[in-house]
């Protein structure tokens, strides 16, 4: 069964395009943390950080090339931003398809509380 991201590679669910080219779509995402809350997604599946294959090497730098970018066009790469890759349930992943998040325009604070 093909996940929201997916669907919305393929153009059959809407979304805030903010990038598209023949490696990952980026787009806003529709519950952001941020003022400034983008996910990068390959357009290859890969499920989680954890099946990212040693051939994968050069889409996950472009990722991070796209994040960068990403940041300057929406201004906020100045003053700083966050990416986050989240992988299983301890690790907050809730959309099984590999995503990279952008987040930024405000003070983002600690990333993990110390219990």
């Amino acid at each position: 069964m093909a996940t929201i991201f997916e669907k919305i590679i393929a153009g059959e669910l809407p979304a805030t395009i903010l990038h598209r080219d023949e490696r990952v779509v980026a787009f806003t995402d529709i519950h952001p943390v941020a003022p400034t809350h983008i996910l990068i997604v390959p357009r290859k599946v890969i499920e989680t950080v954890d099946d990212i294959a040693d051939e994968d090497e050069a889409l996950l730098g472009h990722m991070i090339i796209v994040a960068r970018d990403l940041a300057r066009q929406q201004g906020i790469a100045k003053d700083g931003y966050r990416l986050i890759f989240n992988c299983r349930t301890h690790g907050g992943q809730e959309v099984y398809h590999l995503h990279l998040h952008l987040i930024g325009g405000r003070v983002l604070g600690r990333m993990v509380h110390r219990d």
